[in-house]
């Protein structure tokens, strides 16, 4: 048996926890927009297939990011960063469209997904600055 001596920080762990949490989201939307599809009376189906794969891949690319920031690979972080930043366009336009409810909350969450993927005790797991601090 083997003892890590050196545990995962809490901030990474929240980091993957929430990665995962989008995925599984973002998968449901995806299913959602699957059903949809098959269903509609009337659409646009080449528009409705793209979106559709958009979700599909946005969710399979959560979920991959996730479990290597969990190996500790420090290659997943700056993808992870940037799906992150992609909440605050997004979530400014919802607010501009009169879904500030949920446009508000969507920024505030990429704003702290951010946070903890950046943070010290995360940057220090994946190997990022100075390993004696």
């Amino acid at each position: 048996m083997t003892i890590d001596s050196d545990p995962v920080p809490g901030t990474l762990r929240a980091a993957v926890l929430l990665l995962r949490a989008e995925a599984v989201a973002l998968g449901l939307i995806a299913v959602w927009l699957i059903w949809s599809d098959l269903t509609a009376p009337k659409t646009d189906l080449i528009s409705a297939l793209w979106v559709t794969a958009f979700a599909v891949g946005g969710a399979a690319a959560l979920w991959a990011l996730g479990g290597a920031l969990s190996r500790r690979r420090a290659g997943a972080r700056a993808p992870a960063i940037v799906l992150q930043l992609m909440l605050l366009p997004v979530g400014w336009f919802m607010i501009e469209g009169g879904m500030g409810w949920l446009g508000l909350p969507l920024i505030a969450f990429g704003i702290g997904m951010v946070g903890l993927l950046v943070s010290g005790p995360t940057n220090r797991a994946l190997g990022f600055g100075d390993p004696d601090r």
